[in-house]
């Protein structure tokens, strides 16, 4: 049976940035995979805000299926989905410790700590407990920024000899390092690149001494990964789907221009913020030298005119000016405050 509608739901709901980084991005690609595979249970490891669960649950409600989703710290709008949606089971345990406790799931959606370490023991972990069935795995974020760079979201969970020295910066498409403009990714490594370093990285590891399985990478909003044994009975099927998008290059285009822009768009927005932050201290400083040039000229007109009384500081008090002073400075004292030939 295949989907008779499309779900309807905003990839951008949590994204107010529009950076595409949810994987929700890639439904029209992931929904005809899963009625291939037929799947009576998906496993979505790093679930957070809940937006392709949505999907899913949608899928698995026509399906008379079941959606776990794997994440320790679930937001909200997870949380209250996971409620009103009988087809999710949330389990806030981290990946490692559920997957090591699942029972074999048919689809399995990877996209929780974006590291060589978590990445490749997730792997293992599915592979010992499918034995001859190796289901259908998707991945999310197989292309640049941490397709070959690692990314930790609890560094402090990695072993120390299986971490690289995080760079606590930004980063920019095309450069292995860190700046201080960019994309934001202050627990991503240092550097991009070289071994045991990223998802994709991970997975090609992985796969390299599996000629049972097929993988397809859709170089589109950071990358769709799908990994499948060849001689499954929807094999065929699901490489008839994915096979005009597997490293398409006019995607890999696309792609590398898409996030060159928006690197280049934050890094814009970051300076137009610090311009902002700098003309507000420069027009506080304004206004603190507008208070004691004002100051002054009320000190230099009481001692001036002793018992008079004046606006300067902006009481709404009468003015009384002397008579004999020139018209022109009255006028310019009374409208304005403060006059530069009082100072």
């Amino acid at each position: 049976m295949t989907s008779t509608r499309r779900p309807v739901f905003d990839p951008y709901l949590h994204d107010p940035a529009q950076w595409g980084a949810s994987m929700a991005h890639h439904a029209e690609l992931l929904l005809p995979c899963l009625d291939a595979v037929g799947p009576r249970t998906i496993v979505e490891v790093g679930a957070l805000m809940g937006d392709l669960t949505r999907v899913l649950a949608h899928w698995a409600g026509e399906h008379g299926a079941r959606v776990v989703a794997v994440d320790p710290v679930p937001g909200k709008s997870l949380v209250a989905l996971a409620e009103e949606r009988p087809e999710i089971e949330l389990d806030r345990r981290v990946s490692l410790e559920a997957l090591a406790d699942l029972p074999p799931a048919e689809a399995i959606v990877l996209d929780g700590d974006h590291n060589y370490y978590t990445v490749a023991n997730e792997l293992r972990l599915i592979a010992e407990a499918a034995g001859d069935a190796f289901p259908f795995v998707m991945f999310h974020d197989v292309c640049w920024p941490h397709g070959r760079r690692d990314d930790y979201y609890a560094a402090e969970q990695i072993p120390e000899a299986d971490r690289h020295p995080i760079g606590g910066g930004k980063l920019i498409p095309g450069d292995p390092g860190v700046h201080d403009h960019g994309l934001e990714y202050p627990r991503s490594a240092a550097r991009e690149g070289g071994p045991r370093n990223g998802v994709l990285t991970a997975i090609e590891d992985f796969v390299a001494d599996r000629d049972d399985l097929r993988l397809a990478i859709v170089p589109a909003f950071f990358g769709f990964g799908a990994l499948w044994d060849r001689g499954a009975p929807w094999a065929d099927a699901v490489a008839a789907i994915l096979d005009p998008f597997d490293r398409n290059p006019i995607l890999e285009r696309l792609e590398a221009n898409r996030i060159r822009h928006l690197a280049a768009a934050h890094a814009r927005e970051g300076e137009l913020t610090e311009l902002r932050l700098r003309q507000e201290r420069m027009e506080g400083v304004l206004r603190t030298l507008r208070h004691i040039q004002a100051a002054r000229a009320e000190k230099h007109e009481r001692q001036m005119n002793p018992g008079q009384s004046f606006l300067w500081s902006g009481h709404p008090v009468p003015v009384k000016l002397p008579r004999s002073a020139p018209p022109l400075r009255q006028r310019c004292c009374f409208s304005r405050g403060i006059c530069a030939g009082h100072v």
